[in-house]
C-alpha cells in the first residue's frame, strides 16, 4: 500500500467514535428542544400580554363611556321627562293609562323602559294596539288604538238594560271581553248576546265557547253583506246550545245552525227579497234545514194602523138598560057590581062653569 493511500484513509476517518457521536447527538437534541420551548413561552407571553392590554383598554373605554353617559345623559337635567302626550281613539282615561304603565313626569327620559311600558298598556282589556315613542329632550308620546265593541254579552237569558247590569260585558270582534268605565251612547244600540252560561265572563278574557264564537261570526258576516240594511240583528240567544235564535229590529225570529253560516244567510236573503216583492213581513223562519223550510209571516203594520184609524162604518148600537127600579103603580079600581049605578066624577068642563 502506498503512502498516499494511507494518508487519504487517515483523513477520511472520524475523529470521534460511535459513543461520542451518540452523546453529542443527544446534547444537540436537548439544546434544540429547550430553545423551542423558550420560543413558545415567549410567544405565549406576548399573546397573553396583548390580550390583557386589549381587555384593559376595553374596560377602561367602557368605564369611560359609562361615566360620560351618566354625566351627560342619565344625570343631565336637560333630559328630564317633562311632557307625556297620550292619544287614544276611545274611552280610556289618561289617569288609567299612566297608572297601568307606572309612568309619571319628573324622571330621566333615558331611564324609561319603553318595552315595559308597551307591555303594561297592552294588558289593558280596551287596548288593541299601542305605540310608545321617546322624543328628546323630554317628551314621550303614547298612541293607543282601542278595541271596538261589536256586541254586549251576558250569561243571563233576559236582560233589560245592559248599561246598568254588572253581568253584561262588551265584546269585540276577536272575542275579548271589556268593561268600560265610560259608556258611550252608541253602545246602547249594539246587539245583545244572551244565554252564554257555559263559561265565566271576566274583563280581559277571550270567549272560548263555540256558541259565542258562532254568534260573533254571524255578526261579522251579516255586517259585511248588504243584509245589514235589511236585517239588523238586535239579540242572539245561544242558550239552546245547538242553534242561534236571532231577533232583528222588526221582531222577526230567525233560527241559525252552527255550520255554514254563509249558506244560511243566502237563504235568508232570498226570503227577504220575496217578502219585499210580496209586501209581507217575515215573522219566523228556520234556516237549519235545507228543504221544506218553515216560514211564517206577520200582519203588515199598515193594516193594523188602518184598522185603528178607520173604524167600522156602521157601529153596533147597544140597548140601554135602566139603572133605577120602576115606580109603583096604583092598584086597579074594583069592577062595579051588576044592578048598581056607577058613581061618575064631575067633568072638568062642569067645574069651570060652576066657577
Amino acid at each position: 500500500m502506498s503512502f498516499g493511500q494511507k494518508s487519504s484513509r487517515s483523513r477520511n476517518r472520524r475523529v470521534s467514535n460511535v459513543r461520542q457521536r451518540r452523546q453529542q447527538h443527544l446534547l444537540d437534541v436537548k439544546v434544540r428542544s429547550r430553545r423551542a420551548t423558550q420560543h413558545r413561552v415567549r410567544r405565549a407571553m406576548s399573546v397573553l400580554s396583548r390580550v390583557i392590554l386589549v381587555a384593559a383598554l376595553c374596560a377602561a373605554g367602557y368605564a369611560g363611556v359609562r361615566e360620560a353617559a351618566r354625566r351627560l345623559l342619565f344625570e343631565n337635567s336637560d333630559f328630564q321627562l317633562k311632557t307625556i302626550e297620550l292619544q287614544t281613539d276611545g274611552t280610556l282615561q289618561r289617569e288609567q293609562v299612566l297608572k297601568s304603565a307606572d309612568l309619571h313626569e319628573g324622571g330621566n327620559i333615558f331611564k324609561v323602559n319603553l318595552a315595559q311600558i308597551h307591555d303594561r298598556i297592552q294588558q289593558l282589556p280596551q287596548t288593541d294596539e299601542v305605540q310608545v315613542v321617546r322624543k328628546l329632550p323630554g317628551q314621550i308620546d303614547i298612541h293607543v288604538v282601542e278595541r271596538k265593541p261589536v256586541a254586549w254579552i251576558t250569561g243571563e237569558k233576559e236582560i233589560s238594560d245592559p248599561f246598568a247590569s254588572d253581568a253584561a260585558f262588551l265584546v269585540d270582534a276577536r272575542g275579548v271581553l271589556m268593561k268600560q268605565k265610560k259608556l258611550l251612547p252608541e253602545y246602547l244600540g249594539l246587539p245583545l248576546i244572551v244565554g252564554c252560561s257555559s263559561e265565566s265572563l271576566e274583563a280581559g278574557k277571550v270567549v272560548e265557547s263555540p256558541e259565542a264564537k258562532t254568534a260573533l261570526e254571524l255578526l261579522r258576516l251579516s255586517a259585511a253583506s248588504f243584509l245589514q240594511m235589511r236585517f239588523q240583528i238586535r239579540e242572539i240567544d245561544v242558550s239552546k246550545n245547538y242553534c242561534l235564535l236571532v231577533t232583528d229590529k222588526n221582531r222577526a225570529r230567525v233560527t241559525f245552525g252552527f255550520n255554514d253560516l254563509q249558506t244560511q244567510l243566502r237563504r235568508l236573503e232570498q226570503f227577504l227579497v220575496y217578502c219585499d216583492d210580496s209586501k209581507q213581513e217575515l215573522a219566523t223562519v228556520n234556516l237549519r234545514v235545507q228543504r221544506n223550510i218553515r216560514v211564517t209571516f206577520s200582519e203588515p203594520p199598515q193594516s193594523v194602523i188602518n184598522d185603528t184609524i178607520a173604524p167600522a162604518v156602521e157601529p153596533r148600537i147597544m140597548k140601554a138598560i135602566p139603572v133605577h127600579a120602576r115606580e109603583k103603580t096604583a092598584p086597579p079600581a074594583p069592577k062595579p057590581r051588576t044592578g048598581s049605578t056607577p058613581v061618575t066624577k064631575p067633568a072638568s068642563s062642569q067645574r069651570q062653569k060652576t066657577d
